[in-house]
């Protein structure tokens, strides 16, 4: 007897079945794939921010041992165009209702008329082994004629800036303006009003793997296979594609095993174009592996934000109108074009009723290396901005940061709730549900309780530490469009296939999707085949980033296995001589409801599907058991959190110990809250880093001055504090499983929760951190100025 499979496998905590390759030391990652006969490509890059290329010499380059070709930027010119500027394009929805304007300077593969920051690329070796190409790379001597580095947005913005790219005659490559209500009225009937600046530093994610391309030509079929540790394997090949000049179905993407993205892969950069490229030219493979260095000062940068920001409210700190004038440092290009700016904007108001919002924002080229998403996307700036607006007004009006929060989150019962605004995809942002004061409560609870925190916090004082309790509170839209594909096949075992244009970077992919399959099929998780990251198990697809694939691909897999359900069942009844109606999946078969042994297995239907003579079809049912579909959702699901760090600031070595960190958070249906967890708690990790510790300067010529994780100072386990997780679950409406997205959540609160508790813990001193990273010389500073004042 074969009961249907009665207990969900969406909401168990498996165990990830990539770990049994990873862990037991049979991943492949782009450093470790060989081809016979490969090349070894090697880039010069500037060592200046901003000059005009007068030369580039190659020939003792070309002529080094071992060196089979060298090219320079000028040359590529004329034989390639820059990289393509559809990566990301604004929906009509969105440019019909937005009043905005955006230049999108196209990348060059190689910069031949100037180069704009240190680090971009002027020429490639390519050697028959990486220290060939790197020894002959030495010997490339560049003539350059300096020009003077612009490093700051707002000076990039101001009269008589050099101009990053002359043919546009500005720095200003993106601006728009939205609002809420009538903000200049609001503000100017409020009772209280108050400005602050906020400055959210330039960081970067920092992957494990750093990235890297290898490319494959077959001249027979003038076919080319790219390997690129990637994000969006449809996107490199549409890209690649159009830059050679050939059909995307002659182009094949594959992302091997990826260690780590964090959206520092998630678009096409030359390297994935000009790699494929060198490989057609020369008739072998070549590879190119990222080292380090070329990570910190060529891989895209993130953050980088200045927000003015004034706000009005009344006397119970209800907030009445926002008002928010933002800069960008765009960097010397602008990948993703409008995507994290208005990520930004659209996350300005958090989970708060604010009558009357107006914002501006200005995106601003300048000569540091490109800015683009890292997790988050914009919204850490965000939060920032509104999470220490609210601790100012809370202390302007001598009430708990907590209660003014309180009186202005919108409740439950308000659910769903239209903020007045068009999210990035045009659509009307309206939260889909859930309980955010009930989440900061349960944020406060974890950490013991405020009442017990400020009697810690008194004793403390008295005893002369500094305790400071700090929350950040946030929305995220999670799950955009345009769409995400699945095909999902029988195959001949009776086992079930997928395949998606989702790829995985270590968020346990394979695993979760594969919980969603057997559930769909009423099998076991082993019994799904997954394949993800390859652009020739299926033919369309968009990628993984901005906290979308589990609820796009998941919707996908429903809407193709209700496709593929019906035609399983329409033979199904063949077989078994019943109507299809009468039918139930279990346990790998397909039987009669409540006539148990009538049954026939999963690949019993698939060998009926196969075309041929003595098939089991029905009259009118095609051979063949897959189906495609394309999940569009019809805009965003709305996840959100509440933070609440614990510190101890010791004002003599500015040291910041964050001594306890609570998460409540929702993010809907929880599909593996193991793996959940680890995105969340992972994330927070990397916010913490970025309030803390991690940080891209410049010097006042552009010299990029952390390149190594020397410089660059990354959180480490034993600096961790003890993390508190709570969870609460609102289902979304809006796609088949209740799903919400996860990934880029866990580090948007920290950078703000903690600057609100380093804050609290000096609040006798009356400070303000307004400014990331808070470094322990910024702690040092602000209290001896205010002890020296006194």
């Amino acid at each position: 007897m074969n009961d249907v499979v009665k207990t969900p496998f969406i909401g168990r905590s498996i165990t990830r079945r990539e770990d049994r390759r990873l862990l037991t030391g049979r991943g492949q990652f782009i450093a470790d794939f060989e081809l016979p006969h490969m090349l070894h490509a090697v880039f010069v890059r500037s060592p200046l921010a901003h000059a005009h290329i007068k030369g580039v010499d190659l020939s003792r380059a070309a002529a080094a041992p071992g060196v089979v070709y060298a090219l320079s930027g000028a040359q590529l010119a004329e034989l390639l165009p820059p990289v393509p500027d559809t990566q990301l394009v604004l929906p009509s929805k969105w440019t019909t209702q937005v009043q905005h304007k955006f230049i999108n300077p196209q990348q060059p593969l190689l910069a031949h008329d100037k180069v704009r920051h240190v680090g971009e690329a002027v020429a490639v070796i390519v050697a028959q082994s990486r220290h060939a190409a790197e020894d002959a790379a030495q010997l490339v001597e560049l003539d350059l004629d300096p020009l003077p580095a612009v490093l700051d947005p707002e000076a990039a913005l101001s009269a008589g800036s050099p101009i990053v790219h002359d043919r546009f005659g500005t720095n200003l490559i993106g601006a728009f303006t939205i609002a809420k209500g009538d903000a200049e009225r609001a503000m100017a009937r409020a009772p209280r009003r108050l400005k602050r600046r906020f400055h959210h530093h330039r960081y970067a994610a920092m992957p494990m793997e750093c990235r890297g391309v290898v490319a494959l030509h077959d001249a027979r079929t003038d076919a080319m296979t790219i390997w690129s540790s990637t994000q969006v394997v449809h996107w490199v090949r549409r890209e690649a594609a159009a830059v050679l000049q050939l059909p995307e179905a002659r182009i094949r993407c594959v992302a091997l095993d990826v260690g780590g993205g964090f959206g520092v892969k998630g678009h096409v950069y030359p390297e994935d174009l000009l790699i494929p490229f060198l490989a057609r030219r020369l008739g072998r493979p070549v590879k190119w592996i990222e080292d380090r260095r070329e990570h910190l000062i060529c891989s895209c940068h993130s953050r980088d934000q200045i927000h003015d920001v004034e706000v009005g409210f009344d006397d119970d700190g209800r907030i009445l109108a926002l008002r928010d004038s933002f800069a960008v440092d765009g960097g010397a290009w602008n990948p993703i074009g409008a995507g994290v700016v208005y990520n930004t904007a659209a996350h300005l108001p958090g989970p708060y009723k604010i009558g009357a919002i107006a914002i501006d924002a200005r995106i601003a080229a300048t000569n540091k290396t490109p800015n683009a998403p890292y997790r988050g996307a914009g919204r850490p700036e965000a939060a920032f901005a509104t999470e220490r607006i609210v601790d100012l007004v809370a202390a302007e009006l001598g009430l708990e940061p907590a209660e003014v929060r309180l009186r202005n989150m919108i409740r439950d019962d308000e659910m769903p709730y239209a903020m007045g605004m068009p999210y990035r995809d045009g659509q009307p942002i309206v939260y889909d549900g859930g309980d955010y004061p009930a989440a900061l409560e349960k944020a406060l609870e974890a950490v013991g309780g405020l009442s017990a925190f400020r009697e810690r916090q008194r004793a403390a004082r008295e005893d002369g530490r500094h305790l400071g309790l700090g929350l950040g509170c946030y929305v995220e839209g999670t799950g955009v469009g345009p769409f995400e594909s699945a095909l999902v096949r029988i195959d001949p075992s009776g086992k079930i296939f997928l395949s998606s244009g989702g790829c995985p970077q270590g968020q346990g992919m394979e695993t979760i999707f594969a919980q969603v399959v057997a559930d769909a099929w009423s099998v076991q998780p082993d019994d799904v085949v997954v394949a993800l990251a390859d652009t020739a198990a299926i033919s369309i697809g968009f990628g993984t980033l901005a906290s979308r694939t589990t609820v796009t691909l998941s919707g996908a897999i429903h809407g193709a296995s209700e496709k593929l359900r019906a035609k399983v069942f329409a033979i199904a009844a063949n077989l078994l001589e019943c109507a299809a109606t009468d039918l139930e999946l279990r346990n790998g078969r397909v039987g009669i409801v409540g006539v148990p042994g009538a049954e026939v297995t999963l690949a019993k239907v698939a060998q009926a599907a196969r075309p041929g003579w003595d098939h089991g079809r029905p009259s009118g049912i095609d051979a063949g058991l897959e189906e495609t579909y394309y999940f569009e959702p019809p805009t965003v699901t709305w996840s959100y959190a509440a933070h609440a760090a614990l510190v101890e600031v010791d004002i003599e070595t500015g040291r910041v110990r964050v001594e306890d960190y609570a998460i409540a958070h929702d993010c809907g249906v929880v599909v593996n809250p193991m793996l959940v967890e680890g995105q969340i708690v992972g994330g927070a990790v990397q916010g913490i880093g970025g309030a803390l510790l991690e940080t891209l300067p410049y010097s006042t010529d552009g010299q990029p001055l952390a390149t190594t994780l020397a410089e660059y100072m990354l959180p480490t386990a034993a600096g961790m504090p003890r993390f508190r997780l709570r969870h609460q679950h609102s289902p979304s409406p809006l796609n088949p499983f209740g799903v919400k997205g996860v990934g880029e959540g866990g580090p948007i609160a920290p950078p703000a929760a903690l600057a609100n508790a380093i804050a609290d813990a000096l609040r006798p001193l009356q400070v303000e951190f307004n400014e990331t990273p808070i470094a322990p010389h910024r702690v040092v500073e602000a209290a001896r100025s205010v002890l020296f004042r006194s």
